[in-house]
Order: structure tokens, then C-alpha cells, then sequence
């Protein structure tokens, strides 16, 4: 004698096909895992590392290290003389006109330990120099030559 299928018959046949599925697409994870990370991997070691240290310029006194791994930027041991409207710049030199050319990146903040990230499409990679500057009164408090 042949059955026909019940209605409780074809959900338990469609939850079978599904769980199938997703056994197959289980075990085609481990790989798709493997080449993220591979591509994570890759990605990071892309991304170039520069670090530096401050000096003042001008008689000002600035000091502590910048690490700047692909758009994080790291202070570490900051401290720079008090100054209005002091800002970051990335530039390709310490002088005005270098500064002028540059992009300004964040305001500068009192905390010796300070983490930010560049604006988007900014790439440190492009810049030479990590600058503190006074925009109010367009005067370079020091800068960090960046090196890899």
C-alpha cells in the first residue's frame, strides 16, 4: 500500500533540506574562515607602521611618541606647551607653508595617552611629519618626524 504525504510530512521534509544546507554551507565555513583571515592577515601586514617622536621647534616645548598604524594614530607620553587652537596636522615638512599643505587631523588635547583616527581617505603614508600647531597664531609648536 503506498502513502501519500501528510502535511506534518513536507515541513519535516523542508527542515531535512534546509539543515542539509546548512551542513554543506558548515562545512565550507572552515574555508571561507581561513581566507578572511588570510585577507585580514595580509591587510594588516599592508598596513605601514610609522612611528616618531616630538621635539619642540620655536622654543616651544613638546615631547612623547606617535604610532600611526593604517588610520589609528597613538600618542604615547604627550605633553606640549599651552597654546590656543593647537592642532595635529600630518605635513610634508614643519614649516607654514609645509603645514598649509597638510591636513589637519584632530585638536590637540592635554592627555599624555591620546588615540584617534585620521579623516577618511587620509593616508599618513602620504606625510613626513606628525605637527603640533597653533592655528590662532600660525606658529609650529613641534613635530614628530615619522619613520617606518
Amino acid at each position: 500500500m503506498r502513502r501519500t504525504p501528510t502535511l506534518l510530512a513536507v515541513p519535516v521534509l523542508a527542515l531535512g533540506l534546509a539543515l542539509a544546507g546548512c551542513s554543506s554551507a558548515g562545512s565550507a565555513a572552515p574555508a571561507d574562515t581561513t581566507t578572511s583571515s588570510a585577507a585580514v592577515t595580509s591587510d594588516a601586514m599592508a598596513s605601514t607602521v610609522l612611528q616618531g617622536t616630538f621635539a619642540g621647534e620655536g622654543g616651544k616645548a613638546v615631547s612623547g611618541t606617535v604610532t600611526i598604524t593604517g588610520d589609528t594614530v597613538t600618542l604615547a607620553g604627550f605633553a606640549t606647551e599651552e597654546g590656543p587652537d593647537l592642532h595635529f596636522y600630518l605635513a610634508n615638512g614643519t614649516d607654514e607653508q609645509a603645514v598649509s599643505a597638510g591636513v589637519r587631523i584632530a585638536a590637540v588635547s592635554t592627555e599624555a595617552a591620546q588615540t584617534f583616527t585620521l579623516p577618511a581617505g587620509v593616508s599618513a603614508d602620504d606625510y613626513t611629519d606628525l605637527v603640533v600647531h597653533c592655528d590662532k597664531a600660525k606658529a609650529v609648536f613641534g613635530a614628530a618626524a615619522l619613520t617606518r
